[in-house]
């Protein structure tokens, strides 16, 4: 399995970093997963082209996650490439239909398929061997994270949350967790992630994670890094480290 960091920032722009998505190679059809501002340029900078992808999966539908999934729809479209499915939580085909709904243009042009998901549920995407469990994140809207096995391999990805029980037991065993870490220690802040908050749960949790990448950074992160990654590796034994736009990983 290998994963490309697509973007690993937020929205509000910041050298380097581009907003949140990651696309997951299993050997068959690439997963992507989010689609903020930028991921559709870094699909372009990455090994892949667009039209590999026809499968997206959304954590969540906060802008900086989902912002570039129609231009990413239409720039398939104009390279005749029309249909595509997305997994995402409770509201997600309401959102793609209603953004339809104002470019008139591509309606009858896109085949789009929406598969809501919600804690619990298990699928696997048409064309792939790779088994997507969904549990949810404590955020301000509905958000999943995900646990993508494929090939005796495991990852999983927080989306946007604060560290919490179930993701953690969603995270049990994994070769790599990918979770968001914000702001840095310090930072008074609810529904996302701080290394000391997460390391809180690695402490309580014996999840035999074996690597942690941290990714969704806020501006307020720059010169916390280092920090960041030793007070996580305090508590924790694995592999930690910060995630970089187009960082490729092997698991």
């Amino acid at each position: 399995m290998k994963i490309t960091f697509l973007g690993t920032g937020v929205a509000i722009p910041q050298a380097g970093r581009v907003q949140s998505g990651l696309i997951i190679d299993a050997g068959s059809k690439p997963l992507l997963v989010d689609c903020g501002s930028g991921v559709l340029k870094n699909i372009f900078e990455s090994r892949y082209q667009h039209t590999d992808v026809n499968t997206i999966i959304l954590s969540h539908l906060h802008l900086d996650h989902v912002a570039d999934v129609l231009p990413l729809i239409k720039a398939n479209w104009l390279c005749d490439k029309t249909v595509s499915t997305i997994y995402g939580p409770e509201g997600t085909y309401q959102w793609i239909t209603k953004l339809l709904d104002i470019y008139q243009y591509m309606q009858g042009k896109v085949d789009i398929n929406v598969i809501e998901m919600s804690s619990g549920d298990v699928v696997t995407p048409l064309g792939t061997d790779c088994r997507i469990t969904a549990a949810e994140g404590v955020h301000s809207v509905p958000s999943l994270g995900f646990r993508i096995e494929s090939g005796g391999r495991t990852l999983v990805y927080s989306g946007d949350t604060e560290p919490c029980t179930s993701i953690m037991n969603l995270s049990r065993g994994a070769d790599v967790l990918i979770h968001e870490c914000s702001f840095p220690a310090g930072f008074d802040v609810t529904n996302h992630t701080t290394p000391t908050s997460i390391a809180g749960f690695l402490v309580e949790d014996v999840t035999d994670i074996k690597n942690l990448y941290l990714t969704h950074l806020y501006p307020q992160m720059q010169g916390h890094e280092q920090e960041s990654v030793e007070i996580i590796k305090y508590h924790f034994a694995g592999h930690v480290q910060i995630a970089s736009d187009m960082l490729t990983i092997k698991v």
